[in-house]
């Protein structure tokens, strides 16, 4: 058995064996790493580190200049309940260098003396624990900077349950010198309910609301006021859920990305009525009778399964975030993530629901950073349900239950998503689930598990494409994050598998059984469609428009939501139709139960690149082609 490391951050080893099936898998020799006591090391030499990873904080050394001063205004944010703020930074440091950088830290207070130590002992003091949330450089739209050691900065930031100060450092990333500290910022309401998240319930006419605050049960009870828009209101109660350290897998979780993620809330909206808009806010009873309330969201019920209306679908794959401030340097890293994020909330009138469909913020073990992404994705999953899967940023970390046994969750191995989202999952530890909206059922694997025939999550594979009323709801997709079915990325094509090993070959008998109309991925960073295909070939030459009967699946990789871009194989295949190095995003809108449109946009500019339509009756979907239907008797 060898490990051998792929593209993406470059620390998802996958176990190869020698069977005779899977030796024809030879899988991207990017790195076989033989005997590396830190497997995270190559992957920054590939795809770069999460920005705050460059920050060697714990080397930082004591050098307090009495020149240098950090001023910050204003003192207290959100006054009229806002949980965004701009902040204006005003500094002076005598002895300027371009690698001076100021780093926005909370809480603000920098005590050495909460530090845990590391591997037994401490290597000076003082030293600061944890990564600050963000940062920029001095002289970052200061050109003059390095010669008169005066600046003025602008930082953007949210409500994250703990006060904030500044600090100024000369000595660039990898050796910081802390030498001035800023007054402390602090939100009106620090514990206020934020970044309300909405998902399907179990059930078509349920939708629960989650979002974060930093009242704990005992002190205040958690629930949701809701009702139909302009009728009485009633009151939900909320479950609360949070971890420490302990609960994580390892660095940088566990030490410099660790933050307190305060408190989880989520209150389940029961017996809704199809298609209707219904208005809701967050709120938390205090134990001396005092409520504190969010301001008033609003959303639209799932339609009845089988209600022929108006559906609009949006599919994307790792979209990362990035900071409107330009802090962090996040253009190197998610250069695509305000993009996508932007270009959907100008849509979101024409918009049903959202599928995230794995690699969600990229925070890599910095805590802080679910927080920024909960706050990017706001205005989106305030309004419709934001439903998330699982992938290898979120869950894969050594001997964790991954299937996987790289170190991509930077120690989170799944534990930050699994409790900042919810999703209708038997048990969220397990990603998978189905959920139904109108005229579509949907089929979420959790490709961090073992997906091959035999297993659980096959079973559930099967039993999801199986329960699908056809006559009610025509359209099924499928969806994961890693590919299972088809990608001429460059490393995927590598040997010739074009896909993840062992992905179609375990479950292209149940897409063809159960005429899985569309299967959609992430995990590669751009956009390609196939043909409808089957066992490699194509099943239709036509490109544009398909109708009657159903031949094969068509395939989408849709991973370029916001990350860095991944390259093609220069060849492009027979079987592929349409590839676009480019950030962008998949919107499928049923028509009515026999009307679907397929589109892919551009994130930068939101218009349309490529489409098809698909036209098919329900007679059509039972009609018998290759390998879809039982053998029949001859008998009369």
């Amino acid at each position: 058995m060898i490990l051998i490391y792929t593209q993406e951050l470059c620390s998802t080893p996958f176990i190869v064996y020698k069977t005779p099936m899977e030796q024809r898998f030879r899988l991207f020799t990017i790195l076989v790493i033989l005997g590396f006591t830190h497997l995270g090391f190559a992957c920054a030499q590939i795809n770069g580190d999460q920005p705050l990873a460059k920050i060697h904080i714990r080397k930082t050394t004591f050098a307090i200049h009495d020149s240098a001063s950090i001023r910050a205004y204003p003192s207290v944010l959100g006054i009229q309940g806002e949980d965004t703020e701009w902040v204006t930074l005003d500094l002076m440091y005598p002895d300027p260098s371009d690698n001076d950088w100021v780093g926005v830290f909370s809480p603000g207070k920098l005590n050495a003396s909460q530090c845990p130590p590391v591997d037994g002992e401490r290597e000076q003091t003082p030293y600061i624990c944890t990564a600050p949330i963000k940062y920029k450089y001095a002289k970052q739209d200061n050109p003059g900077y390095t010669k008169t050691g005066i600046a003025t900065l602008k930082f953007q930031l949210i409500n994250q349950r703990a006060d904030f100060s500044f600090a100024l450092f000369s000595g660039g990333l990898s050796n910081p010198k802390l030498v001035a500290v800023s007054n402390i910022l602090t939100f009106a309401n620090s514990k206020a309910p934020v970044y309300p998240r909405l998902a399907q319930g179990k059930s078509w006419n349920e939708m629960t609301v989650t979002w974060t605050s930093g009242y704990s049960i005992g002190e205040a009870v958690p629930f949701v006021e809701w009702g139909m828009q302009g009728d009485t209101q009633k009151r939900s109660a909320a479950a609360t859920l949070t971890f420490d350290q302990s609960s994580l897998c390892g660095s940088p979780a566990r030490t410099v990305g660790w933050r307190d993620p305060g408190f989880i809330h989520t209150s389940l909206l029961k017996n809704l009525w199809p298609n209707t808009v219904y208005t809701y806010r967050m709120g938390h009873r205090l134990s001396d009778g005092q409520y504190i309330r969010s301001k008033v969201y609003s959303f639209r019920s799932s339609p009845y399964p089988g209600q022929d209306s108006l559906q609009r679908v949006v599919i994307f794959g790792d979209m990362g975030k990035a900071e409107r401030d330009g802090s962090n340097e996040y253009s190197d890293y998610q250069p695509g993530a305000l993009n996508t994020t932007d270009q959907v909330i100008s849509d979101l009138n024409n918009i049903d629901i959202v599928f995230h469909i794995g690699d969600l913020s990229y925070a890599n073990g910095y805590i802080s950073q679910w927080d920024q992404f909960t706050a990017q994705v706001e205005p989106i999953a305030s309004t419709v349900p934001y439903m998330v899967g699982s992938g290898n940023h979120e869950r894969d970390w050594p001997d964790s239950g991954s299937y996987y046994n790289g170190m991509d969750s930077g120690g989170e191995c799944g534990v930050l998503a699994e409790t900042m989202f919810y999703v209708p999952a038997k048990n969220r530890a397990k990603y998978w689930y189905s959920t139904d909206y109108g005229l579509f059922h949907f089929c979420i694997a959790d490709t961090e598990h073992d997906w091959r025939e035999g297993t659980e999550q096959y079973k559930f594979i099967e039993n999801c494409l199986a329960s699908a009323d056809r006559q009610k709801q025509p359209w099924l997709i499928f969806a994961g994050h890693r590919v299972l079915g088809y990608t001429s990325d460059k490393w995927y094509s590598q040997g010739g598998a074009f896909e993840e090993p062992m992905g179609r070959e375990s479950l292209q008998k149940l897409w063809q059984k159960y005429k899985v109309d569309i299967a959609l991925y992430g995990h590669v960073h751009n956009y390609e469609r196939t043909c409808p295909i089957y066992e490699n070939q194509c099943v239709s030459s036509e490109r544009s428009h398909y109708s009657g009967k159903f031949n094969g699946t068509i395939h989408v990789v849709v991973g370029g939501a916001g990350s860095h871009l991944s390259d093609f194989n220069q060849q492009q295949p027979g079987w592929s139709f349409y590839r676009d190095q480019d950030w962008g995003f998949v919107k499928l809108t049923a028509f009515n139960h026999t009307s679907l449109l397929f589109e892919y946009k551009k994130s930068s500019d939101g218009e349309v690149y490529d489409s098809f339509t698909i036209s098919r009756d329900y007679t059509d979907v039972l009609a018998c082609v290759h390998d879809s239907c039982e053998p029949t008797t001859a008998a009369s």
